[in-house]
Order: C-alpha cells, then sequence, then structure tokens
C-alpha cells in the first residue's frame, strides 16, 4: 500500500504534504491538485473485456486514492435519445441518486486514506446526501451544511444515514461560508466538492466510461450543467488524460448550461445570462452558484475545446423537464438544463443536426419528493 498523494498548487507552485491537517485550498487562493504521478498508456481493452464489477474503481490506475470506500457504483447506462438526437448519459442511477456519487466515493476514500476522523461539506443537497451517505459506509461522522429552505427528501437522505444537517439562513454563498468557518474552527476535513481534489477525481471517471462504452471514441461534444462545475471539469480532465495517454484523439467541445440569473460563466463570456423570460429561475436549484470555486479553470476548459456556455430561463426549463418525464426520464428539475442547452446550441448552429452529443441527466426525481 502506497502512502497518500501530496498536494500541489498548480498556479504558484506550492506543495502540501497529505494529511488529516492538509489545507483546503493554496494560500494564494488558487484550488490544489494532486502531485503529478504516472498513468496507463498505450491501448485499452475493449469494454466486453473489462471486469467493471468494481464501477468506476475500474479505473483504479487514474485515480491518485488507494483505500475504497465503494458500493460499486459507476457504469451507468449510456443510452440512445432519438427525441433529442443525442446519447443520454443515466447518472440518476447512483445509489444516492445523483452523479455527485463519483465524487463521493473517491473523497471519502481519500479521508479514510488520511485518517480523518470527521468531515463537513456545504450542499445544495444532491452532494451533501452523496457525502452523508459515503461516511456512513465509512463509519465516519459528517455535518452537511445546507441551505435552510432545501429540499425535505435531500434534508432527510442526510439525516437518515445519521449525519448531521445544519440548515444555514440565507444564499448558497452564505451556506459555505458557514461551513468554512466550521473547518477553520477545526470542526472536521473539509469533503469539499466545489474545492477537494479528491471530488475530481471521481467526476474524471465519467470521461472514462464514456470512451469505454463508446468503443474508446469520443463524442464531437458534450452538453453539461455548470454550477460549481465539478462534471464539467471532470470530464474536461478525464478526457484530456486520456488524450495525453495516447488511449483516444481528440477533445470533445465543452458546452455548459447554466440558470438565468446564476451564470457566471455565461457573464464572464460576455453572454446574455437572464435566459428568455429576462428573469432569474428557481427551478434548477443545483447550478444556483454565483461564484464558481474554480472558475477560472472552467473558462479555461471552454477555450480549450472550443466550447461555450449559456443561461436558461423558467420557461424553457420547464417545458424540458416535462419533455424528459414523458419519455420515461424521471429526473429532478436541474437535469432539464443541459438537454434544454442542446437544443438552444442546435438552434443557434453552434452544433450541427448531425453533431454526435452527449448529455448526462444527473440528478432523480425521487430527490424533489
Amino acid at each position: 500500500m502506497g502512502t497518500p498523494s501530496d498536494l500541489v498548487c498548480p498556479d504558484c507552485g506550492a506543495e502540501y504534504a497529505a494529511g488529516p491537517a492538509e489545507p483546503w485550498r493554496c494560500t494564494c487562493g488558487h484550488g490544489l491538485e494532486f502531485a503529478a504521478r504516472p498513468h496507463p498508456e498505450g491501448n485499452p481493452l475493449p469494454l466486453s473485456q473489462l471486469d467493471t464489477t468494481e464501477g468506476l474503481w475500474t479505473f483504479f490506475e487514474f485515480l491518485p486514492i488507494e483505500k475504497h470506500v465503494t458500493f460499486h457504483e459507476g457504469f451507468t447506462p449510456l443510452v440512445d435519445a432519438p427525441e433529442w438526437d443525442a446519447q443520454f448519459k443515466l447518472e440518476y442511477v447512483f445509489p444516492t441518486g445523483s452523479f455527485k456519487d463519483r465524487g463521493a466515493t473517491t473523497t471519502l476514500s481519500r479521508a479514510v486514506e488520511l485518517g480523518v476522523e470527521k468531515v463537513v461539506e456545504d450542499s445544495s443537497g444532491n452532494a451533501g446526501a452523496a457525502i452523508a451517505t459515503y461516511a456512513a459506509k465509512a463509519g465516519l461522522e459528517a455535518d452537511i451544511y445546507v441551505p435552510a429552505d432545501v429540499k425535505q427528501s435531500k434534508l432527510m437522505a442526510i439525516q437518515r444515514v445519521d449525519a448531521r444537517p445544519v440548515r444555514v439562513e440565507g444564499s448558497r454563498e452564505d451556506v459555505t461560508a458557514a461551513c468554512l468557518d466550521a473547518v477553520e474552527r477545526g470542526e472536521g476535513w473539509y469533503a469539499s466538492h466545489a474545492w477537494n481534489p479528491a471530488f475530481y477525481a471521481g467526476t474524471m471517471t465519467f470521461a472514462f466510461e464514456i470512451a469505454a462504452q463508446r468503443g474508446w471514441t469520443v463524442p464531437d461534444a458534450l452538453v453539461l450543467p455548470i454550477g460549481h462545475g465539478t462534471l464539467f471539469l471532470g470530464a474536461y480532465r478525464g478526457f484530456k488524460l486520456l488524450n495525453d495517454a495516447g488511449i483516444v484523439e481528440s477533445m470533445p467541445r465543452l458546452l455548459g448550461a447554466q440558470a438565468a440569473g446564476y451564470a457566471p460563466i455565461v457573464a464572464a463570456l460576455g453572454g446574455d445570462t437572464t435566459g428568455e423570460d429576462g428573469e432569474r429561475t428557481d427551478i434548477a436549484d443545483g447550478i444556483q452558484i454565483a461564484e464558481p470555486a474554480r472558475g477560472t479553470q472552467i473558462l479555461e476548459a471552454i477555450e480549450a475545446t472550443d466550447g461555450d456556455a449559456i443561461a436558461l430561463g423558467s420557461n424553457v426549463l420547464e417545458t424540458t423537464l416535462d419533455r424528459l418525464h414523458r419519455n420515461g426520464y424521471y429526473v429532478e428539475p436541474t437535469c432539464a438544463a443541459a438537454p434544454a442547452a442542446l437544443r438552444r446550441y442546435r438552434e443557434a448552429g453552434v452544433l450541427d443536426d448531425d453533431d454526435d452529443v452527449v448529455v448526462p441527466l444527473t440528478g432523480s426525481g425521487l430527490k424533489t419528493m
């Protein structure tokens, strides 16, 4: 068994030793990453010959974490969606009902590897439920900071695994501030889906699975929701790693979907942040993030892949959600953002009708009960 990977700041080069007291970001303010390590290269096995019984941990050679806190999650279905002329990756079939399990399994595995006794996290619901569930699997205490108006189903998912929800009045940013105060007081290890590099190690596997499920080929584009951008950046990092290893030979365009009124990436690109109805939307609560933790990196990923981002208002989200439900996809409202954006990108000519596109459906409709 190797020693836990150290952390490094890609901006200023500062290095930090691995341990339960390791910082959650660099003193310069930049997000930390795992120190460089070798990765496998060459021709991978076809999916039919891969042993996928370990789920996303099938790709353990790409993951800088050796302890596994897992329910054998991953390899979510990749299905044809002819009514959208795309493929949908059904991320809502994870154990806790959202793609956040990708990052939760790697983050809690990292926590166990470091000897952490208690974790804290801030979330609008899905990440909190995932971190709480995997903390229970690991036998660790967990405090999850959530908005005071968090959906009851997500609150119960946290409580029923014996984690402690801490409800905070105010904005989503107020929730994060309260959580960080607790971290600074030494109340736990910050298992942040927005800052912790272990979480992004997990979301990278989204790209690995798509490539494997498509015979190690790359789609022309991915259309993804952007809140903190954990899946967006995970997809970018995963496909870049596959390219660097010589396993695939191209990158998909990364096209983002944000909620109107909560569209800082769209604003940075000079786009319209208000959506078609001129107002902010309160439907897609999972991506109502005004200040993404790694916003600069999201913009870099968009630039590197000739991507884009658009904001979507309530009307188009409600219409798209109804359409998803009528076609058998029982997903939560935030899931409507990416399929709605796909249609807008095609209407605007950003995507051609024959472009090969993959869209994730990120959270279960059961999370909104």
